[in-house]
């Protein structure tokens, strides 16, 4: 039953997720299995020189309770200058760092990578031109990781 729900759920995110104007993310299927994209995705977390501060996986907790899911990790990204000045635009906007990768792995054994850009993240906030600055040099950012760790 576990399988199923999870399965269910995965496949009613990925559906949702194609209709990325409606929730703004992206979602990219790769031809990399789920740990390799990981590895992947640090691997370009690094390169533009920003940190993975928080790490999550449902999965991993599930297999150390001897329950077997597709993998899947939420990697939270960001950097302190990043925070400091986004906490000078906007101190309610701190909820939302780090900015979240999540790394699904598909039925077919590949994984697929998502994200919300950080403009789309941060636009709720007012933060004035300052706030909206710094969301879209963290949207160039981020978009690179995610074409590094994809191609």
């Amino acid at each position: 039953m576990p399988r199923l729900l999870v399965s269910v759920l995965l496949s009613l995110f990925l559906a949702t997720s194609a209709m990325a104007g409606e929730i703004a993310m992206s979602v990219t299927a790769t031809k990399y299995g789920f740990k390799t994209l990981v590895k992947r995705l640090d691997m370009a977390i690094a390169k533009h020189k920003m940190f993975a501060v928080t790490r999550a996986s449902a999965s991993i907790g599930a297999t150390g309770r001897g329950i077997k899911i597709r993998g899947n990790m939420v990697i939270g990204v960001y950097r302190n200058d990043f925070a400091v000045r986004m906490l000078a635009a906007s101190i309610p906007a701190g909820i939302e760092a780090p900015i979240r990768y999540y790394i699904i792995e598909n039925a077919d054994g590949t994984a697929s990578l998502a994200y919300r850009k950080p403009s789309v993240v941060f636009a709720p906030y007012k933060g004035g031109a300052k706030l909206t600055t710094l969301a879209a040099e963290l949207d160039r950012i981020f978009a690179a990781i995610a074409r590094d760790a994809v191609k």
